[in-house]
């Protein structure tokens, strides 16, 4: 089983966690708790998603989880981009 399209959604979702996630970075005290709250929801949003599109389109959601992370972290270049 493999995951062919991923939807927008989740690219965003997860784009928006990982957001939240690195202004984690030089936070202390209460400034911290705060943020971490905003990671946990916005990483939270994107694991429901992921579960339902998974659920919905009857694929593995750990394949699924695996593709969107990849996609949003590690991007492949655009065309032409490593010929450069």
């Amino acid at each position: 089983m493999s995951v062919h399209e991923i939807p927008d959604e989740l690219n965003t979702l997860e784009r928006s966690a990982e957001q939240e996630r690195a202004r984690l970075a030089g936070l202390t005290s209460d400034d911290y708790d705060t943020q971490l709250r905003r990671w946990r929801q916005a990483s939270a949003a994107f694991q429901a998603a992921v579960t339902e599109h998974a659920a919905t389109a009857q694929i593995s959601r750990y394949e699924l989880e695996q593709a969107v992370k990849k996609a949003v972290r590690h991007p492949e270049p655009k065309d032409g981009a490593a010929d450069e």
